[in-house]
């Protein structure tokens, strides 16, 4: 079995008295999509802070390529290799895809002792990395804004990848998405997965998880369930560990078997 490239040892998060994160742990392989579940107030958001270096964990341990790691800032796990594409994108709409493509990471090029933006550059790479991520723009001047939801996700993904993520956190990337949608990003999260990046899957949606996911792990009230490989759990299952099984049953049971 191939080595972790990230490990989260008994992770805790507390904010005050409050205690987000109880002693949990998680590790991701290259290549892999590891599906992290659970129900609202699970913890899926403070974990994948914290792995992503938004919160520095009150208690426990991270090791990326085997090495032990505390990021300040996200700014460091970006650096590392850890990027997260979160659900509002970071994406400004009336720009051009090329634009948002590059936000922050501009190319270049010197004309008389001054540096101007390559668009030339932008554009090209812009249209080459979309292609291979199965999405042909009508122009890498297109307005984001312009584009479905599925296809936005796709550039900021494919962005991750382009600036050299080797560990991508997906969080929640098809829950305001329809069927055809969901499917493209779906389809995206495979690619990238056989690129040999590891992919961390935030998700509600057993029905997506099972499409694309390796590993599954739940969270419930900031601890993990357990964790189950492809083949050992079936999505009944995994919905009852998300959604409170036992619990419901001891209410339909009280109902009478009205739920």
């Amino acid at each position: 079995m191939t080595k972790p490239i990230i490990q989260m040892k008994n992770i805790e998060k507390h904010f005050g008295p409050v205690i987000a994160l109880a002693g949990v742990s998680v590790d991701v392989i290259p290549g892999e999509c590891h599906c992290l579940l659970g129900d609202n107030g699970a913890g899926k958001s403070t974990f994948i802070k914290t792995m992503s270096g938004v919160h520095k964990a009150t208690k426990g341990e991270i090791y990326f390529e085997g090495n032990e790691m505390n990021f300040d800032r996200p700014r460091d796990a970006m650096a590392a290799g850890i990027s997260t594409v979160y659900q509002d994108l970071a994406m400004i709409p009336l720009m051009s895809v090329a634009r948002n493509f590059f936000m922050g990471n501009e190319p270049t090029k010197r004309v008389a002792g001054i540096n101007f933006f390559d668009h030339k550059l932008a554009n090209e790479v812009t249209m080459e990395e979309m292609r291979k991520m199965g999405i042909n723009l009508r122009g890498p001047d297109q307005a984001v804004g312009t584009l479905s939801g599925g296809e936005r996700q796709t550039v900021a993904i494919a962005r991750a990848v382009h600036f050299g993520a080797k560990v991508l956190i997906l969080d929640e990337p098809t829950s305001a998405l329809g069927v055809r949608q969901t499917a493209n990003v779906l389809a995206t999260v495979d690619r990238v997965r056989k690129k040999g990046i590891a992919v961390v899957f935030i998700t509600h949606n057993v029905r997506h998880a099972m499409a694309v996911g390796d590993r599954f792990t739940v969270l419930d009230r900031g601890k993990t369930l357990g964790t189950a490989k492809r083949g050992e759990i079936t999505p009944e299952e995994l919905q009852d560990l998300m959604a409170g099984g036992q619990e419901l049953a001891t209410l339909e049971g009280s109902l009478g078997g009205t739920v």
